[in-house]
Protein backbone atom coordinates (compact mmCIF):
# COMPACT_ATOMS: atom_id res chain seq x y z
CA UNK A 1 0.00 0.00 0.00
CA UNK A 2 3.07 2.30 0.54
CA UNK A 3 2.87 3.27 -3.23
CA UNK A 4 -0.51 5.16 -2.87
CA UNK A 5 -0.17 5.83 0.96
CA UNK A 6 -1.32 9.50 0.56
CA UNK A 7 -4.21 8.22 -1.63
CA UNK A 8 -6.57 5.98 0.19
CA UNK A 9 -10.19 6.38 1.28
CA UNK A 10 -12.12 4.96 4.50
CA UNK A 11 -14.57 2.67 2.98
CA UNK A 12 -18.46 3.92 2.98
CA UNK A 13 -19.00 0.77 4.87
CA UNK A 14 -16.82 1.33 8.05
CA UNK A 15 -18.70 1.92 10.92
CA UNK A 16 -17.09 2.71 14.65
CA UNK A 17 -19.36 1.48 17.31
CA UNK A 18 -18.35 3.43 20.83
CA UNK A 19 -18.64 1.21 23.78
CA UNK A 20 -18.17 1.19 27.43
CA UNK A 21 -17.32 -1.61 28.73
CA UNK A 22 -17.82 -3.91 25.79
CA UNK A 23 -21.87 -2.21 25.90
CA UNK A 24 -22.57 -0.23 22.96
CA UNK A 25 -22.57 3.39 24.51
CA UNK A 26 -25.73 5.90 24.85
CA UNK A 27 -26.05 8.90 26.38
CA UNK A 28 -27.27 7.39 30.28
CA UNK A 29 -23.84 4.91 29.98
CA UNK A 30 -21.86 8.59 29.97
CA UNK A 31 -23.52 10.77 32.36
CA UNK A 32 -21.62 8.90 35.84
CA UNK A 33 -25.68 8.64 37.55
CA UNK A 34 -27.23 7.00 35.12
CA UNK A 35 -24.24 4.70 33.97
CA UNK A 36 -23.90 3.14 37.61
CA UNK A 37 -27.69 2.83 37.78
CA UNK A 38 -27.75 1.48 33.98
CA UNK A 39 -24.44 -1.28 35.09
CA UNK A 40 -26.20 -2.16 38.08
CA UNK A 41 -30.11 -2.74 36.96
CA UNK A 42 -29.69 -3.56 33.63
CA UNK A 43 -26.17 -4.55 32.46
CA UNK A 44 -25.48 -6.88 35.84
CA UNK A 45 -29.04 -8.59 35.83
CA UNK A 46 -28.80 -9.13 32.01
CA UNK A 47 -25.58 -10.94 32.31
CA UNK A 48 -26.19 -12.89 35.07
CA UNK A 49 -29.39 -14.12 33.21
CA UNK A 50 -27.38 -15.03 30.38
CA UNK A 51 -24.65 -16.99 32.84
CA UNK A 52 -27.23 -19.17 34.69
CA UNK A 53 -29.51 -19.86 31.30
CA UNK A 54 -28.20 -19.52 28.01
CA UNK A 55 -30.56 -21.29 25.92
CA UNK A 56 -33.51 -19.32 27.09
CA UNK A 57 -32.06 -16.18 25.47
CA UNK A 58 -31.16 -18.04 22.66
CA UNK A 59 -35.26 -19.04 22.17
CA UNK A 60 -35.90 -15.66 22.73
CA UNK A 61 -34.40 -13.76 20.12
CA UNK A 62 -36.11 -15.89 18.01
CA UNK A 63 -39.16 -14.96 18.56
CA UNK A 64 -39.76 -11.68 16.93
CA UNK A 65 -42.34 -10.22 19.42
CA UNK A 66 -39.31 -10.84 22.04
CA UNK A 67 -37.31 -8.02 19.74
CA UNK A 68 -35.68 -5.55 22.15
CA UNK A 69 -36.36 -7.49 25.28
CA UNK A 70 -33.36 -8.26 28.33
CA UNK A 71 -31.66 -11.05 25.94
CA UNK A 72 -28.56 -11.48 24.46
CA UNK A 73 -28.23 -12.47 20.99
CA UNK A 74 -24.81 -13.84 19.80
CA UNK A 75 -25.09 -17.15 16.71
CA UNK A 76 -23.16 -19.17 19.35
CA UNK A 77 -22.56 -19.66 23.12
CA UNK A 78 -20.14 -16.89 24.87
CA UNK A 79 -21.52 -17.39 28.79
CA UNK A 80 -17.45 -18.22 29.36
CA UNK A 81 -16.65 -14.58 28.17
CA UNK A 82 -20.02 -13.17 29.48
CA UNK A 83 -18.75 -13.99 32.93
CA UNK A 84 -15.41 -13.03 32.34
CA UNK A 85 -17.56 -9.58 31.24
CA UNK A 86 -19.81 -9.61 34.93
CA UNK A 87 -16.60 -10.36 36.82
CA UNK A 88 -14.44 -7.60 35.14
CA UNK A 89 -17.70 -5.22 35.70
CA UNK A 90 -18.21 -6.31 39.25
CA UNK A 91 -13.83 -5.54 39.76
CA UNK A 92 -13.46 -2.58 37.68
CA UNK A 93 -17.04 -0.60 38.45
CA UNK A 94 -16.81 -1.07 41.90
CA UNK A 95 -16.76 2.65 42.49
CA UNK A 96 -19.84 2.95 39.88
CA UNK A 97 -21.90 -0.22 41.86
CA UNK A 98 -21.52 1.73 45.34
CA UNK A 99 -22.39 5.14 43.79
CA UNK A 100 -25.73 3.45 42.37
CA UNK A 101 -26.36 1.82 45.77
CA UNK A 102 -25.60 5.70 47.48
CA UNK A 103 -28.40 7.43 45.38
CA UNK A 104 -30.69 4.29 46.25
CA UNK A 105 -29.42 4.37 50.12
CA UNK A 106 -30.59 8.37 49.95
CA UNK A 107 -33.80 8.03 47.99
CA UNK A 108 -35.11 5.87 50.95
CA UNK A 109 -33.41 8.34 53.96
CA UNK A 110 -35.34 10.98 52.51
CA UNK A 111 -38.85 9.04 51.79
CA UNK A 112 -38.72 7.32 54.98
CA UNK A 113 -37.42 10.51 57.54
CA UNK A 114 -38.29 13.77 56.12
CA UNK A 115 -41.89 14.51 56.10
CA UNK A 116 -42.44 18.21 55.94
CA UNK A 117 -39.20 19.93 58.58
CA UNK A 118 -35.85 21.29 57.74
CA UNK A 119 -33.22 19.82 55.29
CA UNK A 120 -30.46 21.34 57.01
CA UNK A 121 -29.61 18.37 59.50
CA UNK A 122 -29.93 16.09 56.82
CA UNK A 123 -26.65 16.63 55.27
CA UNK A 124 -25.00 14.75 57.61
CA UNK A 125 -27.21 11.80 56.66
CA UNK A 126 -25.99 11.74 53.45
CA UNK A 127 -24.33 8.68 52.65
CA UNK A 128 -20.02 9.46 52.40
CA UNK A 129 -19.61 9.08 49.05
CA UNK A 130 -22.50 11.50 48.16
CA UNK A 131 -21.34 14.40 50.63
CA UNK A 132 -20.87 17.72 48.27
CA UNK A 133 -22.11 16.09 44.98
CA UNK A 134 -26.38 16.75 45.96
CA UNK A 135 -28.71 19.23 47.36
CA UNK A 136 -31.67 18.28 49.49
CA UNK A 137 -34.99 20.13 48.61
CA UNK A 138 -38.51 19.95 48.76
CA UNK A 139 -40.87 20.47 46.21
CA UNK A 140 -44.40 22.80 46.48
CA UNK A 141 -46.05 19.98 48.05
CA UNK A 142 -43.38 19.13 50.79
CA UNK A 143 -41.99 16.26 48.75
CA UNK A 144 -38.31 15.55 49.46
CA UNK A 145 -35.63 14.82 46.44
CA UNK A 146 -32.43 15.68 45.76
CA UNK A 147 -30.53 17.29 42.86
CA UNK A 148 -26.87 15.75 41.25
CA UNK A 149 -24.40 18.47 40.91
CA UNK A 150 -23.63 16.82 37.61
CA UNK A 151 -20.71 19.19 36.79
CA UNK A 152 -18.81 17.91 40.00
CA UNK A 153 -19.63 13.92 39.07
CA UNK A 154 -18.05 14.68 35.89
CA UNK A 155 -14.69 15.86 37.60
CA UNK A 156 -14.69 12.60 39.60
CA UNK A 157 -13.65 9.14 39.83
CA UNK A 158 -16.73 8.14 38.51
CA UNK A 159 -16.35 9.39 34.87
CA UNK A 160 -13.47 7.12 34.26
CA UNK A 161 -12.22 7.28 30.60
CA UNK A 162 -10.81 4.26 30.52
CA UNK A 163 -13.80 1.95 30.25
CA UNK A 164 -14.37 3.93 27.03
CA UNK A 165 -13.61 2.23 23.76
CA UNK A 166 -14.50 1.91 19.68
CA UNK A 167 -15.14 -0.91 17.40
CA UNK A 168 -14.34 -0.66 14.27
CA UNK A 169 -15.90 -3.19 11.51
CA UNK A 170 -17.19 -3.20 7.80
CA UNK A 171 -20.77 -4.09 7.54
CA UNK A 172 -22.49 -5.68 4.50
CA UNK A 173 -26.18 -5.70 5.66
CA UNK A 174 -28.40 -2.81 6.86
CA UNK A 175 -29.76 -5.49 9.68
CA UNK A 176 -27.17 -7.43 10.71
CA UNK A 177 -26.10 -6.49 14.46
CA UNK A 178 -27.64 -7.38 17.47
CA UNK A 179 -30.26 -4.90 19.86
CA UNK A 180 -28.02 -2.41 21.88
CA UNK A 181 -29.24 -2.49 25.06
CA UNK A 182 -29.03 -6.04 25.43
CA UNK A 183 -26.47 -7.85 24.02
CA UNK A 184 -22.84 -6.24 25.11
CA UNK A 185 -20.15 -6.47 21.60
CA UNK A 186 -17.54 -9.32 22.95
CA UNK A 187 -14.43 -9.66 20.44
CA UNK A 188 -14.77 -10.77 16.88
CA UNK A 189 -12.67 -11.39 14.19
CA UNK A 190 -13.83 -9.20 11.94
CA UNK A 191 -14.14 -6.44 14.53
CA UNK A 192 -10.94 -4.28 15.71
CA UNK A 193 -11.85 -3.00 19.29
CA UNK A 194 -9.27 -0.30 20.43
CA UNK A 195 -8.88 1.37 23.92
CA UNK A 196 -9.43 5.18 22.61
CA UNK A 197 -11.71 7.38 24.22
CA UNK A 198 -14.30 9.43 22.43
CA UNK A 199 -13.08 12.82 23.06
CA UNK A 200 -9.90 11.71 20.61
CA UNK A 201 -9.32 13.11 17.53
CA UNK A 202 -8.15 10.19 16.45
CA UNK A 203 -11.53 9.16 15.48
CA UNK A 204 -11.74 12.65 13.34
CA UNK A 205 -8.66 11.59 11.43
CA UNK A 206 -10.30 8.67 10.60
CA UNK A 207 -13.56 9.31 9.75
CA UNK A 208 -12.56 12.61 7.85
CA UNK A 209 -11.17 9.98 5.26
CA UNK A 210 -14.50 9.01 4.42
CA UNK A 211 -14.25 12.15 1.97
CA UNK A 212 -10.61 13.22 1.81
CA UNK A 213 -7.70 10.83 1.39
CA UNK A 214 -5.32 9.59 3.29
CA UNK A 215 -2.07 7.87 4.64
CA UNK A 216 -2.96 4.50 5.80
CA UNK A 217 0.56 4.33 7.10
CA UNK A 218 -0.35 7.25 9.32
CA UNK A 219 -3.54 6.15 10.35
CA UNK A 220 -3.03 2.61 11.13
CA UNK A 221 0.11 4.46 13.40
CA UNK A 222 -2.44 6.56 15.22
CA UNK A 223 -4.92 3.97 15.98
CA UNK A 224 -2.02 1.47 17.29
CA UNK A 225 -3.41 -1.14 15.15
CA UNK A 226 -2.20 -4.49 16.69
CA UNK A 227 -0.24 -6.45 14.33
CA UNK A 228 -2.36 -9.51 14.17
CA UNK A 229 -5.05 -7.28 13.11
CA UNK A 230 -3.31 -5.22 10.77
CA UNK A 231 -4.26 -7.36 7.46
CA UNK A 232 -8.03 -7.08 8.16
CA UNK A 233 -7.44 -3.13 8.85
CA UNK A 234 -6.22 -2.70 5.52
CA UNK A 235 -9.51 -4.19 4.04
CA UNK A 236 -10.95 -0.82 5.68
CA UNK A 237 -9.52 1.42 2.55
CA UNK A 238 -9.59 1.56 -0.82
CA UNK A 239 -8.64 4.06 -3.69
CA UNK A 240 -11.65 4.46 -5.12
CA UNK A 241 -12.99 8.16 -4.46
CA UNK A 242 -16.87 8.76 -3.20
CA UNK A 243 -18.97 10.73 -5.21
CA UNK A 244 -18.99 14.65 -4.88
CA UNK A 245 -21.58 16.34 -2.95
CA UNK A 246 -23.74 18.89 -4.60
CA UNK A 247 -24.58 21.47 -2.13
CA UNK A 248 -27.85 23.25 -2.55
CA UNK A 249 -27.55 26.30 -4.72
CA UNK A 250 -31.30 27.41 -5.30
CA UNK A 251 -32.82 30.34 -4.19
CA UNK A 252 -34.75 28.52 -1.64
CA UNK A 253 -34.44 25.63 0.73
CA UNK A 254 -33.87 21.77 0.31
CA UNK A 255 -35.25 19.36 2.89
CA UNK A 256 -33.77 15.86 2.93
CA UNK A 257 -34.78 12.64 4.61
CA UNK A 258 -32.47 10.90 5.81
CA UNK A 259 -34.35 7.80 7.65
CA UNK A 260 -36.32 8.00 11.03
CA UNK A 261 -36.37 11.56 12.20
CA UNK A 262 -32.81 12.53 10.41
CA UNK A 263 -33.54 15.61 8.39
CA UNK A 264 -31.23 17.94 6.46
CA UNK A 265 -32.25 21.49 6.22
CA UNK A 266 -30.03 23.18 3.46
CA UNK A 267 -30.10 27.04 1.84
CA UNK A 268 -27.66 28.53 -0.36
CA UNK A 269 -25.83 30.14 2.89
CA UNK A 270 -26.35 27.72 5.68
CA UNK A 271 -26.87 23.76 6.39
CA UNK A 272 -28.58 22.35 9.89
CA UNK A 273 -29.29 18.61 10.55
CA UNK A 274 -31.86 17.57 12.88
CA UNK A 275 -31.25 14.02 14.85
CA UNK A 276 -28.07 12.96 12.97
CA UNK A 277 -28.85 8.74 12.25
CA UNK A 278 -26.88 8.08 8.91
CA UNK A 279 -26.82 5.20 7.16
CA UNK A 280 -24.23 3.30 5.24
CA UNK A 281 -23.42 2.77 2.02
CA UNK A 282 -21.21 0.35 -0.13
CA UNK A 283 -23.19 -2.73 -0.07
CA UNK A 284 -26.57 -4.17 -1.71
CA UNK A 285 -29.46 -2.87 -0.27
CA UNK A 286 -33.57 -2.81 -1.52
CA UNK A 287 -34.39 0.04 0.09
CA UNK A 288 -32.65 3.54 -1.50
CA UNK A 289 -31.10 5.92 1.09
CA UNK A 290 -29.03 9.08 1.56
CA UNK A 291 -25.29 8.48 3.16
CA UNK A 292 -22.34 10.21 4.48
CA UNK A 293 -21.67 10.97 1.04
CA UNK A 294 -24.93 13.18 0.92
CA UNK A 295 -23.69 15.63 3.71
CA UNK A 296 -22.06 18.63 3.30
CA UNK A 297 -18.33 18.96 4.26
CA UNK A 298 -18.83 21.24 6.87
CA UNK A 299 -22.55 20.88 9.18
CA UNK A 300 -23.40 24.33 10.55
CA UNK A 301 -25.51 23.41 13.13
CA UNK A 302 -27.16 19.72 14.66
CA UNK A 303 -30.18 20.05 15.95
CA UNK A 304 -31.46 17.85 18.85
CA UNK A 305 -34.54 16.75 19.83
CA UNK A 306 -34.55 14.83 23.32
CA UNK A 307 -31.97 12.47 24.85
CA UNK A 308 -33.32 9.11 23.29
CA UNK A 309 -30.89 6.15 21.92
CA UNK A 310 -32.57 6.71 18.26
CA UNK A 311 -32.34 10.56 18.10
CA UNK A 312 -28.65 11.22 19.99
CA UNK A 313 -26.75 7.90 17.97
CA UNK A 314 -23.32 8.61 19.05
CA UNK A 315 -22.23 5.80 16.07
CA UNK A 316 -23.20 8.51 13.63
CA UNK A 317 -22.09 12.00 15.28
CA UNK A 318 -18.80 10.53 16.15
CA UNK A 319 -18.07 9.83 12.85
CA UNK A 320 -19.74 13.69 11.58
CA UNK A 321 -17.35 15.49 14.69
CA UNK A 322 -15.07 17.20 12.60
CA UNK A 323 -17.72 18.20 10.00
CA UNK A 324 -20.02 19.64 12.87
CA UNK A 325 -19.60 23.38 13.61
CA UNK A 326 -22.21 23.72 16.49
CA UNK A 327 -24.68 21.38 18.25
CA UNK A 328 -27.75 22.83 19.61
CA UNK A 329 -29.44 20.80 22.62
CA UNK A 330 -32.57 21.63 24.68
CA UNK A 331 -32.03 22.35 28.04
CA UNK A 332 -32.46 19.99 31.07
CA UNK A 333 -33.93 20.13 34.71
CA UNK A 334 -30.44 20.69 35.80
CA UNK A 335 -29.81 17.69 38.28
CA UNK A 336 -32.66 15.45 38.00
CA UNK A 337 -31.69 12.15 37.48
CA UNK A 338 -33.70 10.90 34.82
CA UNK A 339 -32.72 14.02 32.92
CA UNK A 340 -29.05 14.45 32.43
CA UNK A 341 -27.32 17.70 31.20
CA UNK A 342 -26.45 16.82 27.33
CA UNK A 343 -24.51 20.04 26.88
CA UNK A 344 -22.06 18.69 29.20
CA UNK A 345 -22.16 15.05 27.82
CA UNK A 346 -21.22 16.40 24.52
CA UNK A 347 -18.56 18.58 25.71
CA UNK A 348 -17.15 15.64 27.54
CA UNK A 349 -17.15 13.75 24.47
CA UNK A 350 -14.78 15.97 22.75
CA UNK A 351 -18.18 18.63 21.47
CA UNK A 352 -16.29 22.02 21.70
CA UNK A 353 -19.18 23.96 20.51
CA UNK A 354 -22.36 23.37 22.12
CA UNK A 355 -25.17 25.53 22.66
CA UNK A 356 -28.54 25.20 25.30
CA UNK A 357 -31.51 26.63 23.58
CA UNK A 358 -35.05 26.47 26.04
CA UNK A 359 -38.53 26.59 25.20
CA UNK A 360 -39.06 29.48 22.53
CA UNK A 361 -35.90 31.00 22.67
CA UNK A 362 -34.59 31.49 19.21
CA UNK A 363 -31.43 31.56 17.63
CA UNK A 364 -30.63 33.81 14.69
CA UNK A 365 -28.74 32.12 11.49
CA UNK A 366 -27.94 33.68 8.20
CA UNK A 367 -31.42 33.07 5.84
CA UNK A 368 -32.88 31.39 9.15
CA UNK A 369 -34.13 31.65 12.62
CA UNK A 370 -34.59 28.66 14.54
CA UNK A 371 -37.21 28.18 17.67
CA UNK A 372 -37.25 25.95 20.49
CA UNK A 373 -41.11 24.95 21.17
CA UNK A 374 -42.54 22.77 23.91
CA UNK A 375 -41.98 19.08 22.96
CA UNK A 376 -44.61 17.11 24.91
CA UNK A 377 -45.13 13.44 26.35
CA UNK A 378 -43.27 10.68 25.07
CA UNK A 379 -40.94 10.27 28.53
CA UNK A 380 -43.23 8.00 29.92
CA UNK A 381 -44.46 10.95 32.35
CA UNK A 382 -41.71 11.24 33.75
CA UNK A 383 -39.79 15.15 34.71
CA UNK A 384 -37.69 14.85 31.55
CA UNK A 385 -36.83 18.63 30.45
CA UNK A 386 -34.58 18.22 27.66
CA UNK A 387 -36.35 17.62 25.02
CA UNK A 388 -37.85 20.81 22.35
CA UNK A 389 -39.54 20.60 18.84
CA UNK A 390 -37.66 22.96 16.32
CA UNK A 391 -39.67 25.93 14.57
CA UNK A 392 -37.87 27.25 11.39
CA UNK A 393 -38.51 30.29 9.52
CA UNK A 394 -36.25 31.01 6.53
CA UNK A 395 -35.42 33.53 4.45
CA UNK A 396 -38.45 33.03 1.46
CA UNK A 397 -40.82 32.71 3.90
CA UNK A 398 -41.22 29.15 4.32
CA UNK A 399 -41.84 27.33 7.90
CA UNK A 400 -40.88 24.35 9.01
CA UNK A 401 -41.66 22.11 11.98
CA UNK A 402 -39.93 19.40 13.71
CA UNK A 403 -41.93 17.81 16.09
CA UNK A 404 -40.08 14.54 16.38
CA UNK A 405 -41.60 12.07 18.99
CA UNK A 406 -44.10 14.98 20.60
CA UNK A 407 -47.00 13.82 21.66
CA UNK A 408 -49.70 16.06 21.45
CA UNK A 409 -51.52 15.22 24.43
CA UNK A 410 -52.41 19.01 25.50
CA UNK A 411 -53.19 20.44 22.34
CA UNK A 412 -53.97 23.97 24.33
CA UNK A 413 -50.21 24.29 24.87
CA UNK A 414 -49.94 24.11 21.25
CA UNK A 415 -52.51 26.76 20.46
CA UNK A 416 -50.64 28.82 22.44
CA UNK A 417 -47.57 28.65 21.39
CA UNK A 418 -49.34 28.95 17.41
CA UNK A 419 -50.16 32.70 19.18
CA UNK A 420 -46.73 33.15 18.92
CA UNK A 421 -45.27 31.81 16.00
CA UNK A 422 -48.39 31.55 13.76
CA UNK A 423 -49.11 28.63 11.31
CA UNK A 424 -46.34 26.44 9.63
CA UNK A 425 -46.05 25.44 5.69
CA UNK A 426 -44.08 21.84 6.47
CA UNK A 427 -45.05 19.97 9.43
CA UNK A 428 -42.83 16.95 10.66
CA UNK A 429 -44.55 14.55 12.85
CA UNK A 430 -43.66 11.33 14.57
CA UNK A 431 -46.04 8.83 15.34
CA UNK A 432 -44.69 5.60 16.72
CA UNK A 433 -47.77 6.12 19.01
CA UNK A 434 -47.71 2.57 20.83
CA UNK A 435 -44.19 3.00 22.35
CA UNK A 436 -42.35 0.91 24.83
CA UNK A 437 -43.25 0.75 28.65
CA UNK A 438 -41.76 3.12 31.17
CA UNK A 439 -39.22 0.02 32.38
CA UNK A 440 -37.75 0.24 28.80
CA UNK A 441 -35.57 2.56 28.87
CA UNK A 442 -35.82 4.08 32.68
CA UNK A 443 -36.36 0.83 34.76
CA UNK A 444 -33.13 1.06 36.14
CA UNK A 445 -33.25 4.74 37.19
CA UNK A 446 -36.42 3.55 39.31
CA UNK A 447 -36.02 3.13 43.14
CA UNK A 448 -38.65 0.73 42.91
CA UNK A 449 -40.76 -1.29 40.88
CA UNK A 450 -43.64 -0.14 39.07
CA UNK A 451 -46.85 -2.05 39.05
CA UNK A 452 -47.26 -3.90 35.68
CA UNK A 453 -50.22 -2.33 34.71
CA UNK A 454 -49.18 1.27 35.58
CA UNK A 455 -45.46 0.41 33.68
CA UNK A 456 -47.52 -0.69 30.70
CA UNK A 457 -49.78 2.76 30.86
CA UNK A 458 -47.16 5.24 30.91
CA UNK A 459 -45.41 4.12 27.77
CA UNK A 460 -42.65 6.01 25.01
CA UNK A 461 -44.87 6.52 22.81
CA UNK A 462 -45.48 9.68 19.85
CA UNK A 463 -48.92 10.50 18.55
CA UNK A 464 -51.95 9.19 17.43
CA UNK A 465 -54.15 10.08 15.23
CA UNK A 466 -56.20 12.09 16.58
CA UNK A 467 -53.11 13.92 18.70
CA UNK A 468 -51.49 13.85 15.58
CA UNK A 469 -54.86 16.12 13.89
CA UNK A 470 -54.84 18.51 16.84
CA UNK A 471 -51.51 19.57 15.72
CA UNK A 472 -52.52 19.67 11.88
CA UNK A 473 -55.66 21.85 13.22
CA UNK A 474 -53.60 24.20 15.31
CA UNK A 475 -50.31 25.11 12.69
CA UNK A 476 -52.63 24.48 9.44
CA UNK A 477 -49.45 22.97 7.00
CA UNK A 478 -49.72 22.62 3.79
CA UNK A 479 -47.72 19.67 3.70
CA UNK A 480 -47.74 17.07 6.52
CA UNK A 481 -44.98 14.51 6.50
CA UNK A 482 -45.04 11.70 9.01
CA UNK A 483 -41.30 10.24 10.10
CA UNK A 484 -39.21 9.02 12.77
CA UNK A 485 -41.22 6.01 12.74
CA UNK A 486 -38.03 3.99 13.12
CA UNK A 487 -39.31 2.20 10.44
CA UNK A 488 -36.08 1.74 7.95
CA UNK A 489 -34.35 -1.65 8.15
CA UNK A 490 -31.13 0.30 9.21
CA UNK A 491 -33.09 1.13 12.92
CA UNK A 492 -33.46 -1.93 13.83
CA UNK A 493 -30.35 -2.61 16.06
CA UNK A 494 -31.02 0.76 18.43
CA UNK A 495 -35.18 0.64 17.65
CA UNK A 496 -36.14 -3.02 17.66
CA UNK A 497 -39.10 -1.77 16.05
CA UNK A 498 -40.52 -3.98 12.74
CA UNK A 499 -44.03 -3.29 12.11
CA UNK A 500 -46.96 -5.23 10.10
CA UNK A 501 -49.76 -3.69 8.78
CA UNK A 502 -51.91 -4.38 11.84
CA UNK A 503 -49.00 -2.58 14.15
CA UNK A 504 -50.57 0.68 15.92
CA UNK A 505 -48.66 3.09 14.08
CA UNK A 506 -49.36 1.95 10.73
CA UNK A 507 -53.02 1.98 11.43
CA UNK A 508 -52.91 5.60 13.11
CA UNK A 509 -50.73 7.75 9.92
CA UNK A 510 -52.62 5.60 7.51
CA UNK A 511 -55.61 7.67 8.78
CA UNK A 512 -54.29 10.72 9.18
CA UNK A 513 -52.59 10.41 5.68
CA UNK A 514 -55.95 9.75 3.89
CA UNK A 515 -57.41 12.81 6.10
CA UNK A 516 -54.91 15.06 4.95
CA UNK A 517 -55.04 13.94 1.82
CA UNK A 518 -58.80 14.71 1.67
CA UNK A 519 -58.60 18.18 2.71
CA UNK A 520 -55.71 18.73 0.25
CA UNK A 521 -53.16 18.69 2.12
CA UNK A 522 -49.89 17.11 0.92
CA UNK A 523 -49.10 14.14 2.78
CA UNK A 524 -46.63 11.11 2.82
CA UNK A 525 -45.33 8.76 5.88
CA UNK A 526 -41.60 9.05 4.84
CA UNK A 527 -39.15 6.04 4.31
CA UNK A 528 -35.85 5.50 2.93
CA UNK A 529 -34.87 9.21 1.30
CA UNK A 530 -36.56 11.79 0.24
CA UNK A 531 -35.70 15.21 -1.29
CA UNK A 532 -38.07 18.15 -1.34
CA UNK A 533 -37.31 22.13 -2.44
CA UNK A 534 -39.41 24.99 -1.33
CA UNK A 535 -38.80 27.94 -3.54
Amino acid sequence: MEELDNKYYLKLNVIIEPLIDFWYAWSHLISPATAAMNIKKRHLRIMDSYIKNSKTHSIAVKNPKMLGGPFMDYQDERVEEITKLYDDTIQKRKHLLELDEALRELNQILQVEMKGFSLNKMYDKVPEILKGYVELYYDLNNNVNYRLIEPLLYQSKYYDESCQSIALQLIDADDSRSFVLSTPRLPEDHVIQLEIPFKSEVIDELFRMKKIPGSYESIKNLLNIPAEKEEHFKQFFTTEKPSEFKAYDGPGVRTRYFGHACVLVETKKISILVDPVISYDGYETDVNRYTINDLPEEIDYVLITHNHQDHILLETLLQLRHRIKTIIVPSSSKGNLQDPDLKLMFKKIGFNQVIELHELESIEMENCTITGLPFLGEHADLDVRSKLCYHFSLHNGIRLLFAADSCNIEPRIYEKVKEVVGEVDVLFLGMECEGAPLSWLYGPLMYEKLDRDKDLSRRLAGSDYNQGMAFIDIFNPKDVFVYAMGMEPWLVFISSIKYTDESKAIVESNKLLEECIARGIGAERLFGEKTIEYL
